[in-house]
């Protein structure tokens, strides 16, 4: 590989520190079809959002790329043919897409004369749903697989290496590293074994549950249905995409992603694939996009047209398509964990718990590291009476009497 931007030139073989494997191999790729498939998915596991044809898709339909500000250097580590551990890892010249907050570190550098971009960031693109980022065989290729991304940094004069959400389980590893943690609140749903919808209602406490029913009451001239895998037309997505891009252009923004990213993903993975439809007089009002693991649903974009079926906007739609029928999926599939997406304190009124979701970040400049240290510090402390208040709050009653 030459230059991935003009002033970083990328060595085709990054060092492996002295402390890890030496027998391993790194390599740098701009395009995660450099890697088979099923060497990547044997480290990558279930989850949708990692497997190998998701993320090509987001390089093959253009929604990454150096166009974009996310440059893919996928950095992976070989015993010979054998995928010993890999990252998904981008070159960033912004911070757009990762839901996790670094605009004021970077006006910070600015002030100081200094350039924060182009930092190197390991993430699932426009996804901020917690999961591996380090992917490997072993521990030990896991803590080498760190030490070249690090290291890679360090080479090529990058600002700073981010790791977002990543699971709990790596926290030590990253603090061994010296790297630093931050901590962010996201709302689950969580599956107690309920035989259905009315049952989880029933754990609710009763103004909630009231509250619940109330809204889905208001919804009788709307009909729902949820198609998977096959069932999804080439129209379904071109509809879902109208939709999904309606969201952005009223929020005053662009959509990160194309109706040709949605179709390649219906085609390369339609089990994974969910969309759950509103019809109003027989015509598509509103979608909700959501991804399909074994154990978790993830729910990822919605979008309404709502001049469709000759009305206007309709109430409690939203929470309908994105919340309730997502529950009801996970109940009748027995899915574990409903990722609601990020933020939202109104889903924990609707049976959504607290999750805390972590982060790590390596910076260059000494001075810059301690600086966002103190910061991250007391950030910490603030997130977490933030979630011991959550806590307090939960949506579901002490009791198992349904009428309290």
């Amino acid at each position: 590989m030459a230059a991935i931007e003009n002033r970083y030139a990328w060595p085709m073989q990054p060092h492996i520190p002295t402390s890890s494997p030496r027998h391993l191999k790194a390599t740098i790729h701009a395009e995660i079809t450099d890697i088979a498939a099923e060497l990547w998915n044997a480290l990558a596991g279930d989850a949708p959002m990692l497997q190998h044809a998701f993320l090509a898709a987001l390089e093959n339909t253009g929604c990454v790329g150096s166009d974009t500000g996310w440059r893919p250097c996928h950095l992976a580590l070989w015993d010979g043919d054998t995928l010993a551990a890999a990252m998904p890892l981008y070159l960033k010249r912004h911070s757009y897409g990762e839901y996790v907050f670094d605009w004021a570190w970077a006006r910070a550098y600015a002030e100081h004369g200094l350039e924060y971009y182009p930092k190197l960031l390991s993430a699932i693109p426009f996804t901020p749903v917690p999961g591996n980022r380090l992917l490997a065989r072993d521990d030990a290729s896991r803590a080498a697989l760190l030490d070249a991304a690090i290291e890679l940094a360090q080479e090529n004069d990058t600002s700073s290496f981010h790791l977002l959400f990543h699971p709990e389980s790596d926290i030590d590893l990253i603090e061994s590293r010296g790297l630093l943690l931050r901590q962010q609140v996201q709302f689950h749903w969580i599956n107690q074994g309920w035989p259905d919808f009315d049952a989880f209602l029933a754990a609710l406490q009763r103004d909630k549950r009231k509250k619940i029913r109330q809204e889905r009451n208001k919804l009788t001239d709307i009909q729902i249905v949820r198609k998977r895998g096959d069932d999804i037309s080439a129209a379904d997505w071109a509809f879902f995409n109208r939709c999904y891009a309606n969201t952005y252009h009223e929020h005053r923004s662009s959509p990160y992603l194309n109706e040709a990213f949605f179709q390649q993903l219906g085609e390369a993975m339609p089990q994974a694939c969910l969309l759950i439809m509103a019809y109003r007089n027989g015509e598509p009002l509103a979608c909700a996009f959501n991804l399909v693991g074994p154990d978790r649903l993830y729910g990822r974009y919605w979008g309404a047209d709502w001049s469709a079926g000759g009305g206007g906007f309709v109430p409690g739609l939203h929470f309908e398509l994105c919340y309730y029928q997502g529950i009801e999926f996970a109940i009748e599939q027995g899915i574990a964990v409903f990722e609601g997406g990020a933020q939202g304190e109104h889903k924990q009124a609707r049976g959504f718990s607290p999750e805390m979701t972590y982060s790590a970040h390596w910076l260059a400049h000494p001075g810059f590291a301690r600086a966002v240290g103190d910061y991250l510090d007391r950030e910490s402390t603030a997130i977490n009476e933030y979630n011991e208040t959550l806590l307090a709050h939960e949506a579901f009653k002490a009791t198992k009497n349904p009428d309290q």
